[in-house]
């Protein structure tokens, strides 16, 4: 502004408080981004925050390791950035919100790319060496991808498994387990993936269709009199067979049994055929799919059957199949489908093996075929070296060649896939080291915990809380209904077992305990390598000819799941809570609960007897906007690195922010756009309350909160309760609902009425006057709020307006502060005021309706008087002669009404050239002939007053 006398036809414009700021409406996120990462990291931006919040309590979110495999995808984005965002969010609240970022290293994925590029046959080290080189390599790659979004942490001192001390930490987690009693050896059938060439956990199991041969297969009877006495018979004049359907004639050469349901009935059918055995409820499907006719004779108890004996269906086709197969009664054999009678081939089906093993058959006379690769062993008889998806027709040939096959079709079923292959698996006998789930002795068992594992996994599931809440139904009925966890992979790039087994027992040597631990001392100075390169003999002296080296390595979930132990109370444990190892929070996407949630949970309850988290918060995938998964070959993918050079990675976080992640994250360029949008918004209304409080010093300028116009303190206190709302949303890890509510506040609270209304005072008032610094000390309070309430998800645009509002240097940084301590919400000012804005709202509609008509232009044109009742009188009456200004126009008038009503008209007065209103003044002093009375005072007089607006 400026005192210089004013002449006719000036542009007055310069006497006006017009906005200024450094701040440039445009982002420009994608050329600007970059630097600014730079400069947070050259500036120490993160160890600032660890200074700054010394002593404060902890918040801990324990990272779950994404795999050190290829560049990240829009997932991994999505689950940096909402950790992030809950990270950031804690530390504004003035936790001690330390962020450890790691990674998962050992494990198959690696081990496949290094033999793609070097080749089978290497030598155990040498592929733990190059798998090893190659892992860190990508943890580079994709630590810069994380840090281009904005993500802060630790970055140059993650935590990493392959580390030497994680490893050493895991081996000491395995040598617990044996001394609480949890881990045994034994033969077992488990999961097992051709193209792994190894078993796998039940969290690497997906489900996916497959079409399968099904086949009806006659086995027949070796004792027909026993069978007729059991059905009440005096004899039988025909064959006699039990007949059983399955979906994986591969394993019928392993046949060694049948099952039978002992409480359902059987029917013995008489055909043309001879007789057959079935359930007495699938006689007429049975007869149906065979193509045959028949009758039933008579019906027992499948109890009555136990042990009847009956000849394996090539039997007299080779001699090699010249055995019995015995009934076991089994509860798993029923009626729903098929014929009623299982086939048993204990080395490939879990219920298989227990009732056989149960039924006394030994683990050395289980007969398993099957080798690592999916091939029959050569000696197997008539098969022998086919792989076992190749011989399903062949074996289905030789059985209807044989005689004994009565059905043969194709059915499409779920089938357990390998979730790395997407290859079908199957169960295959194998002796492994597993930990147990319920009660059973374990081997060096030193302290054995009270309960079992599922007791106390169960009951930390109810101690735990889930965002969101059905997580921990899902959780709680994987535990409930998992077997034993077998924690032993036939491969070399991970951590070992090191155990040294005997060669003819089997047994693991007396001083297994005392290796483990100096295993783990071994590795911890020179890494897995070590004990891959370690001759038996400088440990066991002469008795290593009679003992072998373990080279099993464990689970690759074991390596995660157990990091809460070996980082939060190990490698980082300044970044833990003091009581202990547990997590505040746990988040990863929805499929952990089967995998990193789950093999957590099991490690921790078996080691302390608790969960190593408080709470876990999982988040869903990201799909295009069909809610098709995302996918690279399908060519709907959104790739973060692209995003980020066309867009800026400022609006992957807001999309991150603005989404729903309880369900799947839906992401196109579409949807971006509209993000984009939202961006704008509310960049240009943080830049209208950085270029109105450009020329403001809180500390001189500041008006005390009980001097500002009441307009301003209805402002300040609907900036608290909003305030109060965002912060229930980050208690809550909620961030969607902040985004929406964020965008409305900017778009209807502040620049559709508050700042709307604010401009004249703003812009036409002396610089200095009380009516403009109330304004602008509202302005500023919000600003600082707003700011924080954004930084945890706009974290580039909030630290770039945070240099210019708080004219900080670029070591200093937003995220030291926290969230800003806003006055009271006086609830009475804010309904008071809510009203004012509806009344508004109505008055806008009725000069708009004038409008459209030519008869006037803005609404400054505009004089309207209103009519309202008693209790609208009274509140407008408050206002005084503001309420002229609340209403933008030029002047306004109040009457006592039944009904509210609202007339415009058109101002017949001049317009002030510099503040636009049409006002009966406007050229009352003659020297300054275009002004109005409020402008000539406000610019060489004592100025205008403002009460309320």
């Amino acid at each position: 502004m400026t005192d210089a006398t004013d002449t006719p036809g000036r542009d007055y414009r310069a006497t006006l408080n017009l906005p200024d700021t450094p701040f440039p409406m445009r982002g420009d996120l994608p050329k600007r981004e970059p630097g600014w990462v730079k400069e947070w990291e050259e500036q120490g931006i993160y160890q600032k925050l660890r200074a700054a919040r010394c002593g404060a309590p902890k918040f801990v979110l324990h990272d779950g390791p994404p795999y050190a495999n290829g560049q990240i995808h829009m997932g991994h984005a999505v689950n940096k950035i909402l950790k992030d965002m809950i990270v950031k969010a804690r530390q504004l609240a003035g936790f001690d919100a330390a962020y450890i970022p790691g990674w998962d290293c050992h494990g198959l994925p690696i081990e496949n790319q290094i033999e793609k590029t070097f080749g089978r046959g290497l030598p155990r080290d040498e592929v733990q060496a190059k798998s090893r080189a190659y892992a860190g390599e990508q943890i580079d790659q994709q630590r810069a991808d994380f840090k281009r979004l904005g993500v802060l942490g630790d970055w140059d001192r993650p935590y990493r498994t392959m580390d030497f001390k994680n490893e050493a930490g895991e081996i000491r987690v395995l040598k617990r387990l044996f001394e609480r009693g949890f881990v045994y050896r034994g033969l077992k059938p488990v999961y097992w993936c051709f193209d792994c060439g190894s078993s796998l956990a039940e969290f690497e199991i997906e489900y996916a269709d497959k079409q399968s041969p099904a086949v009806d297969v006659a086995f027949l009877c070796a004792e027909p009199a026993k069978l007729a006495a059991a059905f009440g018979l005096p004899g039988l004049d025909a064959e006699a067979f039990t007949v059983i359907w399955t979906t994986t004639p591969w394993t019928i050469p392993a046949n060694q049994a049948l099952n039978l349901n002992p409480e359902l009935p059987y029917a013995l059918v008489k055909t043309e055929r001879g007789y057959f055995l079935v359930a007495e409820a699938l006689v007429e499907k049975c007869l149906a799919r065979w193509g045959l006719e028949g009758q039933t004779v008579a019906v027992t108890q499948g109890r009555k059957l136990e042990l009847l004996k009956f000849k394996h269906p090539l039997a007299h086709v080779d001699a090699g199949y010249d055995r019995e197969s015995p009934v076991y009664l089994a509860d798993y054999a029923t009626a729903d489908d098929g014929t009623g009678v299982v086939h048993s081939a204990p080395a490939y089906g879990l219920d298989d093996f227990q009732s056989c093993v149960a039924h006394g058959l030994a683990f050395k006379d289980i007969l398993n075929p099957v080798q690592g690769n999916g091939t029959y062993e050569a000696s197997l008889p008539l098969f022998g070296g086919m792989h076992i998806w190749k011989a399903n027709p062949v074996i289905a040939e030789t059985l209807q060649n044989a005689g004994r096959l009565l059905a043969h079709s194709k059915i499409t079923h779920s089938y357990p896939h390998c979730w790395r292959h997407k290859s079908p698996v199957i169960y295959r006998a194998a002796a492994q080291w597993f930990v147990r789930m319920d009660e059973g002795d374990g081997v060096f068992t030193v302290d054995k915990a009270e309960q079992t594992l599922r007791q106390t996994a169960l009951q930390a599931i109810e101690q735990t809380s889930f965002y969101p809440e059905n997580g921990q139904a899902r959780l709680r009925d994987m535990i409930a209904g998992r077997p034993d966890w077998c924690i032993s992979r036939q491969r070399s790039w991970g951590v070992p077992l090191p155990i040294f087994l005997h060669k003819d027992t089997g047994q693991p040597h007396p001083n297994t305990l005392e290796f483990i631990e100096r295993a783990a001392q071994l590795v911890e100075a020179r890494g897995i390598e070590a004990w891959a390169k370690l001759d038996p003999a400088e440990w066991l002296g002469a008795e290593a000819e009679f003992y072998s080296k373990g080279q099993d390595i464990l689970d690759v979930w074991f390596d995660s799941g157990s990091t809460f132990e070996h980082v939060l109370k190990g490698s980082h444990a300044g970044a833990a809570h003091d009581s202990g190892p547990e997590a505040d929070l746990y988040l990863e996407g929805h499929d952990q609960h089967r995998g990193w949630f789950h093999s957590s949970l099991l490690i921790s309850c078996a080691l302390n007897g608790r969960a190593p988290y408080k709470g876990l918060l999982t988040h869903g995938f990201t799909v295009d906007s069909k809610g098709h998964k995302m996918s690279k070959s399908k060519g709907n993918g959104v790739d973060p690195q692209d995003t980020s050079k066309k867009l800026g990675a400022e609006i992957i976080r807001l999309w991150v922010a603005a989404s729903d992640y309880s369900g799947d994250i839906a992401g196109d360029d579409k949807i971006l756009a509209r993000v984009v949008d939202g961006y704008r918004r509310i960049r240009n209304t943080l830049r209208f309350l950085l270029a109105n409080t450009s020329d403001f010093d809180a500390a001189s300028d500041a008006v005390p909160l009980d001097q500002l116009l009441e307009a301003d303190r209805y402002a300040l206190a609907r900036a608290a309760q909003f305030q109060a709302d965002v912060l229930a949303h980050y208690e809550r890890y909620e961030f969607h609902p902040v985004v929406a509510k964020l965008q409305v506040y900017c778009s209807e609270d502040l620049g559709a009425f508050y700042l709307d209304v604010l401009k004249d005072r703003l812009y036409t008032t002396a610089p200095k006057s009380l009516a403009r610094r109330s304004a602008q000390t509202a302005l500023w309070h919000i600003t600082n709020a707003m700011l924080r309430w954004m930084a945890p998800f706009l974290s580039f645009t909030a630290e770039e307006a945070w240099k210019v509002f708080a004219n900080k240097s670029a070591a200093d940084t937003l995220f030291t502060e926290t969230f800003w301590a806003l006055p009271e919400a006086d609830g009475a000012l804010i309904a008071k005021w809510e009203r004012i804005h509806e009344i508004r709202d109505a008055v806008n509609k009725a000069i708009e309706a004038v409008r459209v008509t030519g008869a006037i232009g803005s609404s400054l044109q505009a004089e309207v008087a209103l009519g309202v009742n008693a209790e609208d009188l009274a509140l407008l009456q408050s206002l005084g002669e503001d309420l002229k200004f609340v209403l933008i126009t030029s002047a306004a008038s109040i009457s006592a009404a039944e009904a509210f009503s609202v007339q415009v008209s058109p101002s017949s007065h001049a317009k002030c050239e510099r503040c636009w209103h049409y006002r009966a003044d406007v050229g009352a002093n003659a020297e300054h002939p275009g002004l109005c009375g409020r402008c000539d005072s406000n610019l060489h007089g004592a100025g205008e007053t403002r009460k309320v607006a």
